[in-house]
């Protein structure tokens, strides 16, 4: 069977993820996933389920419509679970899949790292700054 006459999950199956690749398709989710709104809701996520309000009280400073765009993009790729909870009026509540557990969980080690590592990020911006200002 041809390229051409292969149904695009047969085509899906024959390819190989390389994200340096210019048309790779693991471009757009890496950039869901390590994106600003997207780093912040899969950690918070990896805390537990959060109802839409709750995760935007969490993610301090995301829009709505950003926070909204960002979950729907997440679960599109396997990441997040949206369930609709009976109740009146219907609430929606958010959860990991165990995809999103695993990559929220490297996603929370490279936040404590960043977040242990900042006085030394600090010390680095202020020598730059200084350099900045001593060379004009």
């Amino acid at each position: 069977m041809s390229e051409l006459e292969q149904t695009p999950r047969e085509a899906a199956d024959n390819l190989e993820a390389d994200v340096f690749a210019r048309g790779c398709t693991s471009r757009e989710t890496l950039q869901t996933v390590t994106g600003r709104w997207g780093v912040l809701a899969l950690a918070a996520l990896a805390e537990g389920n959060y109802r839409f309000s709750a995760l935007r009280r969490r993610v301090d400073g995301v829009s709505e419509r950003m926070l909204s765009q960002t979950l729907q993009a997440l679960e599109r790729d396997g990441l997040v679970v949206r369930d609709v909870l009976e109740a009146i009026p219907p609430k929606v509540e958010y959860s990991l899949t165990p995809l999103g557990a695993e990559i929220a969980g490297r996603l929370v080690g490279l936040i404590e790292l960043v977040e242990l590592r900042m006085p030394e990020v600090w010390a680095a911006q202020q020598k730059y700054a200084e350099r900045r200002t001593d060379q004009n």
